[in-house]
């Protein structure tokens, strides 16, 4: 690692720890030439993933989508941004185990609403009702009785 204030490659670790959110490690480093002290972190590289829109078009993943329609899906319900956040959470631990570069809306899509099956009937209706595309009452009560049956 060069150091930021000499650009000399004799820098040591002084500290390292888990960064704020835990998916870094923070380290505190010591130039040995100059002695100042900088900070580095270091976390994993993820693959860039592709996802597939309906209409075939290709765009990176983009995990604050999931979660403004499960949101708009939770809004008003009882459901605390924390069990939001958990279910995202493991959706998206479901999407990266894939290793796949490219993954359909669809497939993502699948996933959320099964996920909010579990969590809350109410917010499941109302982003299958979104995503889904219910044109009229008779495939959103088809939903329902899936659902229910």
């Amino acid at each position: 690692m060069r150091c930021p204030f000499c650009g000399k490659d004799n820098t040591r670790v002084i500290d390292s720890r888990p960064a704020e959110d835990g998916n870094a490690i923070r380290r505190r480093r010591e130039c040995d030439v100059c002695r100042q002290r900088f900070t580095t972190y270091e976390k994993v590289e993820m693959i860039p993933l592709i996802v597939i829109k309906k209409d075939n078009n290709r765009e990176t993943y983009d995990r604050s989508k999931i979660e403004g329609g499960v949101f708009r899906a939770c809004h008003k319900r009882p459901i605390s941004a924390d069990q939001v956040k958990s279910m995202i959470d493991e959706v998206e631990a479901s999407i990266f185990k894939k290793e796949a570069r490219e993954i359909s809306s669809r497939e993502i899509g699948e996933m959320v609403m099964e996920k909010l099956k579990d969590l809350d009937s109410v917010a499941y209706v109302r982003f299958a009702s979104v995503y889904r595309e219910f044109k009229d009452v008779n495939t959103f009560m088809d939903e329902l009785k899936k659902m229910l049956g």
